[in-house]
């Protein structure tokens, strides 16, 4: 017996110290490294690096908005210059201040090398939701730095992974609703230790039959506070009102705030917009790509609560197809066109345009 975490636990703490800006220590590619996420990293921290080969690791969408070449295709490392100090590494994770401080270079960047631990920490930043942007300082012995300074050692092939986590059901209760007094939360937690994700379900749907289905991203400002700069609180309460008027349905209510990005970063993204960028551009000058989210998770719940046929309420066809490259069938595409308004109007312009919504 053992009391050490396994792999999935070590990568559940990397990403809560990266959070609270403790480094991570990456193995890889013949290669180890101390990793720091951008965000958090201190002043003491940063201090530390002084005289150190350091280089800052950048998606390439960061990358293309700093008008850097990103050799390595998917980032860019960029060397850590000696007098670099806190402002300069969080301005180069982070466009808030780009229109005012367009030029930040020159840039020095790395060709030689792989470039593994750096696209793990980079996959660690977005797993915990934040800025996905690392520092990265190589090391001779990773297993002696980890020890020497207690942090968290995992392998890059490991943090890069794309297996799903397994979602453990953990309860499900009654729960009447204004649509129907046949409600049921359903509570889902991944192995990984990321956000528990929820199922209502509406009435006794037939598992034998197709179901009217719909998987929702959760949304604080639209869901809860009733914004109007997006369409997914009138989404929500439409997708529930027509599975109450049916009599059976299933909404998937998926923690994946922002397109997957976290609430803080699409608060920047909506900064990002107020400067005139669309929602798109906005998520690639933070850095993500168009669409950070996993709908494998919702197609997981799915199978978890005995369907294997929907009738999917969306206006999204890459929600279609990926529940059909998951095994599942689709039947219909049930359109949901609600929530326009003068303050969402360019939005959901973008989503047609640049993300082939159905509207």
């Amino acid at each position: 017996m053992t009391f050490a975490p396994n792999t999935t636990e070590r990568i559940a703490r990397a990403r809560a110290d990266l959070r609270m800006g403790v480094p991570v220590v990456i193995t890889g590619g013949g290669a180890a490294a101390l990793v720091f996420a951008a965000e958090t990293l201190t002043p003491a921290r940063l201090d530390e690096l002084r005289g150190t080969d350091a280089v800052i690791a950048l998606t390439e969408q960061r990358a293309a908005t700093l008008k850097v070449a990103a050799y390595d295709g998917d980032l860019v490392r960029l060397t850590l210059p000696q007098d670099a100090d806190l402002a300069w590494v969080q301005a180069m994770a982070d466009p808030a201040d780009d229109l005012r401080r367009p030029m930040k270079g020159p840039f020095t960047a790395q060709r030689t090398g792989t470039p593994l631990p750096h696209r793990a920490g980079i996959a660690l930043t977005k797993a915990a939701r934040l800025l996905p942007a690392c520092i990265v300082v190589p090391v001779a012995d990773g297993i002696a730095t980890a020890r020497r300074h207690d942090l968290t050692l995992l392998t890059a092939e490991s943090a890069l992974a794309t297996t799903l986590s397994p979602l453990d059901p953990v309860i499900s209760a009654r729960l009447p609703l204004d649509v129907s007094d046949a409600g049921r939360l359903h509570i889902f937690r991944p192995d990984d230790g990321a956000e528990e994700h929820y199922a209502v379900e509406i009435g006794t749907p037939d598992r034998a039959q197709p179901v009217l289905a719909r998987l929702h991203s959760a949304c604080f400002t639209g869901d809860l506070l009733g914004s109007l700069k997006c369409d997914c609180g009138p989404q929500l309460r439409g997708a529930l009102a027509q599975m109450g008027a049916e009599g059976a349905g299933v909404l998937l209510y998926l923690n994946q705030e922002g397109r997957g990005i976290g609430l803080a970063n699409k608060m920047r993204a909506y900064s990002l917009q107020d400067q005139g960028f669309d929602t798109v551009e906005a998520n690639h000058r933070l850095g993500f790509a168009d669409d950070e989210r996993d709908f494998r998770i919702g197609a997981e719940l799915l199978r978890k609560l005995g369907f294997s046929q929907v009738r999917l309420l969306t206006n999204n066809p890459a929600k279609v197809a990926k529940l059909e490259s998951c095994g599942l069938t689709v039947t219909e595409r049930v359109p949901l066109k609600v929530g326009e308004n003068r303050h969402n109007a360019g939005y959901l312009a973008t989503k047609a345009a640049k993300s082939g919504h159905l509207l």
